[in-house]
């Protein structure tokens, strides 16, 4: 071919990749643009027209720096196959990777993010990754002396930055304004703002200094071991990518809740995630900090709601038919369900949740001699083979969509396929329940279920998660948060259902509560808990409410 005999200096080939990452890289970018200037009043469609030419520049200088003679060809053939992946994910699914998707990005297995193989995403990055890719290593491209080269490169960057310049002094408060009244845009430039989350992510959790390890709750102690004719079970049931929208006790249109329903079930309004994606709320709902103070790191350096839970001498054990627990059961007893198993609710690469009743049934089968809780990890809602999640014969709003490319889907058999999924996590739980009923000569047994985040099912153009928090829609942070206790467990630990159900109706709650609830159900005392975040505590009777936070 005749554009493989071209000659192009370093600096020819700087801009060109530049225009190529503008034009087809940052599509999702200029289409919030769009979006953002639609929703102004007056608009100058000269600032509009300078801005691919800003991103232009800007880019041009920035990859001019890696347009080194010895790293240039491997460094772009390897951005470039990275942000086609960048730019299908927002195009398509509309997620951004922060800092908080890169880290849920790599702690996914590989039975995990195989299902985010399809048609369209192969065709994507073959047409806009791999072929840009090799034309890269096609290229003739030409590099002037050392000297030479750096003073071409440099007058390039001149001319560049006189350019950012000149737009600058012309429409300086347009962008500022602009900026401001549309601050996420910034998280959609390919591939800066990933490389940049990518960046800080290595250096937090490879290059800083590792945290000196903090044990905490160490005072921690079971007020009522030995006081109750039973002990105490209590089976966390961990939700995975459900919604609380779609769940009939929270006002859904459909009976997403037909299984649980003869249970009297308790649906705290109002509940939010710590954040958008498993990496990141996982280890924070199981966390001391809240919210608002997490920091990963940090987390990552201190004991959990778990641990505190063992030094109290609670039994606890962790059940995973997900992508792990982050973490946050490192140091408790866990079980990874083998998906290579030969098991009937297993085909190799992932597994229904089914599975994990066997795995309970097994601990339930066990004498009980201590207070116990038990964690199930389910695989639940997790996209975007939904309908991978439920077998046939829980199959039932159709037509469903069976496919990995959802954006290609109908909304009608988006949703039926997400509802299935959200149908049978319900079952699942009546599973639980019912065999909790059947071990109640043995235990006082109660049961919890919330969900790490939410799901955008196509909403303003969203699918999936991880959208940064500060902009995540409600789809994506609303959460369902279920409360199931038998007569004897309500009554040996002094709990009011009555009142606990009408004070779930208040809402305002969030994955904060959890840490001070699980204490406060266990009973277990420790200078760490906080009653006001206890979402039993103003429904527990006869009981000082302050003494579960004595320091001993």
């Amino acid at each position: 071919m005749k554009f493989f005999n071209n000659r192009f200096s370093t600096n020819q080939f700087t801009f060109l990749i530049a225009l190529f990452y503008v034009a087809i890289f940052n599509i999702p970018l200029f289409k919030l643009v769009r979006q953002g200037i639609a929703q102004q009043g007056d608009v100058n469609y000269l600032f509009v027209a300078s801005l691919p030419f800003f991103l232009l520049f800007s880019l041009s200088i920035i990859f001019s720096l890696f347009s080194i003679k010895w790293i240039l060809k491997p460094f772009f053939m390897v951005l470039t196959l990275l942000s086609s992946t960048l730019f299908f994910a927002a195009l398509e699914y509309g997620v951004v990777f922060d800092y908080g998707m890169i880290e849920n990005t790599l702690q996914t297995n590989s039975s995990e993010a195989f299902t985010y193989l399809n048609l369209d995403s192969v065709v994507a990055v073959i047409v806009t990754g791999l072929l840009p890719a090799l034309l890269i290593y096609r290229m003739n491209i030409t590099h002037k002396p050392f000297f030479n080269e750096l003073l071409y490169k440099l007058a390039f960057i001149l001319v560049m930055a006189l350019g950012i310049g000149l737009i600058g002094m012309l429409y300086y408060q347009h962008y500022v304004t602009f900026g401001r009244n549309n601050d996420k845009i910034k998280r959609y430039i390919v591939p800066i703002y990933a490389v940049g989350s990518l960046a800080k992510y290595i250096n937090s959790n490879y290059l800083q200094t590792p945290l000196v390890y903090k044990r905490q709750g160490i005072d921690a102690k079971n007020i009522s071991a030995g006081t109750n004719q039973k002990p105490n079970l209590l089976v966390l049931v961990v939700g995975e990518t459900a919604r609380s929208m779609n769940y009939a006790y929270y006002g859904y249109h459909r009976a997403t809740n037909a299984h649980t329903q003869p249970f009297d079930i308790i649906a705290f309004q109002d509940m939010v995630s710590c954040g958008t994606a498993t990496a990141v709320s996982l280890p924070c709902m199981f966390s001391s900090m809240d919210r608002q103070s997490y920091k990963a790191r940090e987390a990552q350096a201190q004991d959990t709601v778990l641990d505190v839970l063992s030094y109290a001498g609670i039994k606890v054990n962790w059940l995973d038919n997900d992508s792990g627990c982050k973490g946050v059961c490192d140091r408790v007893e866990y079980l990874k369900v083998d998906m290579s198993a030969d098991n009937p609710f297993c085909d190799g690469h992932y597994c229904y949740d089914e599975v994990l009743l066997a795995e309970l049934d097994k601990h339930l089968g066990l004498p009980v001699s201590q207070d116990s809780l038990i964690v199930l990890h389910i695989m639940g809602s997790h996209g975007p083979t939904y309908y991978l999640r439920y077998p046939d014969a829980h199959r039932t709003f159709i037509p469903d969509c069976q496919r990995s490319d959802i954006q290609n889907c109908s909304d009608a058999e988006l949703i039926n396929t997400y509802d299935n999924t959200i149908l049978y996590s319900d079952y699942i739980l009546a599973q639980v329940i019912e065999r909790l009923k059947e071990t109640q000569h043995k235990v006082d047994s109660a049961l919890l279920y919330v969900s790490d985040h939410g799901e955008s099912l196509g909403e303003r153009g969203l699918y999936l998660h991880g959208t940064p928090y500060a902009f995540a829609p409600k789809e994506q942070i609303s959460v369902p948060l279920l409360a199931w206790f038998s007569a004897d467990f309500a009554a040996d630990n002094q709990l009011n259902i009555d009142c606990l159900t009408q004070f779930a109706t208040q809402g305002g709650f969030s994955h904060d509560n959890l840490f001070s609830s699980l204490l406060g159900l266990m009973n277990v005392t420790t200078s760490l808990y906080l009653p006001a975040l206890d979402l039993f505590s103003s429904c527990r009777v006869d009981i000082d409410k302050n003494s579960l936070s004595a320091t001993n």
